[in-house]
């Protein structure tokens, strides 16, 4: 058993690597370096003008259709270009 204030060996390099992590994750200017023009306009209560989460979840779902409509389209084409060079 160790004492309260007493460190093991190994404990020291992880109290560093936590403290590091703390520095880190610690600044909350999120625009940081970006340029002022792709900044997102702030609001009274946060950014303005900047897509929600559903908007983003139903753009997701829509591109994944789009691109499996345009795949199956590709794909139909494609068997019927065959059967037609094959003479059927």
């Amino acid at each position: 058993m160790t004492r309260a204030g007493s460190l093991r060996t190994g404990d020291r390099g992880r109290l560093d690597r936590i403290a590091g992590m703390a520095s880190f994750f610690s600044d909350l200017d999120l625009t940081g370096d970006t340029p002022v023009r792709v900044r997102p306009r702030l609001g009274e209560w946060g950014p303005a003008l900047v897509p929600t989460t559903s908007r983003k979840k139903r753009v997701r779902i829509l591109t994944v259709a789009a691109l499996t409509v345009g795949l199956a389209a590709v794909s139909a084409l494609m068997a019927l270009f065959y059967k037609i060079l094959q003479g059927g």
